[in-house]
């Protein structure tokens, strides 16, 4: 059977898939060009994430923190729009509010590794 060219995501039903009170991490896309996943860290959790082999833009969704990019800290609030380039080392670091981030990475690595 094949899949149709397009597809699409209910925000609502990808963000009841990581709700918790642990880091949680879904991967709702992987085309082979593009991933997708949703990516939620509560407040006070430690994101254990390191580099990635390729691109990655966050659409931050919910919550209150900052983004650590190599010795460089940025703000994130609901509505911004992060890009990260491959290999750098990054983490999101005091998190004041429980943090709901919509992911996508570039085709040439895999997003599963949060």
């Amino acid at each position: 059977m094949n899949q149709p060219a397009w597809q699409a995501f209910d925000l609502a039903d990808l963000k009841q898939r990581v709700q918790g009170h642990e880091p949680r991490f879904f991967e709702f896309l992987g085309s082979g060009r593009l991933s997708g996943a949703i990516y939620r860290l509560p407040a006070g959790a430690t994101d254990l994430q390191g580099p990635h082999l390729e691109d990655e833009v966050y659409v931050v969704l919910e919550g209150e923190a900052r983004l650590r990019i190599d010795t460089a800290e940025q703000e994130v609030r609901p509505g911004m729009v992060l890009f990260i380039p491959a290999d750098a080392r990054h983490a999101f670091v005091d998190i004041r509010k429980d943090l709901t981030l919509l992911t996508l990475f570039s085709a040439s690595g895999r997003a599963g590794r949060h």
